[in-house]
């Protein structure tokens, strides 16, 4: 046996041959488990923000921005401002679209109930002004 606390492992048994009685104890690794309530160290590069980078299974996605014109375009969507609102908010809805589609940003369902809320009032004033000129003459 060697000498010094070191285990040796024969090349037939993959787990380690535990030490016997009174002798050091192999190094935790060693093939068998360690005690009950022993921490393992953390791998080399995985130390806490601010030392050597990510946690060592806590790495977190950065939060994603929400596109501003899309929410504009729900807004102005929903209170209509005398269908100018409407008007905006389908500018707005299909302009926050493409910029959600190139920058990868969120609030891809804001843009489409602002263009869904603005075809909406613009279809209403379709409606009264159709009524207006039919009442009218």
């Amino acid at each position: 046996m060697a000498h010094g606390g070191a285990h040796p492992q024969s090349a037939g048994d993959p787990y380690g041959t535990p030490p016997a009685w009174g002798q050091e104890q192999a190094p935790y690794g060693g093939g068998y488990p360690p005690p009950y309530g022993y921490q393992a160290p953390l791998p080399p590069g995985s130390g806490w923000p601010g030392t050597s980078g990510q946690p060592y299974g806590w790495a977190y996605p950065p939060p994603q921005r929400t596109n501003g014109l899309a929410i504009a375009s729900m807004v102005l969507g929903i209170l209509w401002l005398y269908w100018i609102g409407s008007i905006l908010a389908l500018v707005f809805g299909y302009v926050a679209k493409k910029q959600i589609r190139e920058r990868g940003e969120t609030g891809g369902g804001m843009a489409t109930a602002g263009i869904v809320l603005g075809w909406v009032g613009v279809g209403f004033l379709l409606l009264f002004l159709f009524i207006g000129v039919a009442s009218s003459v």
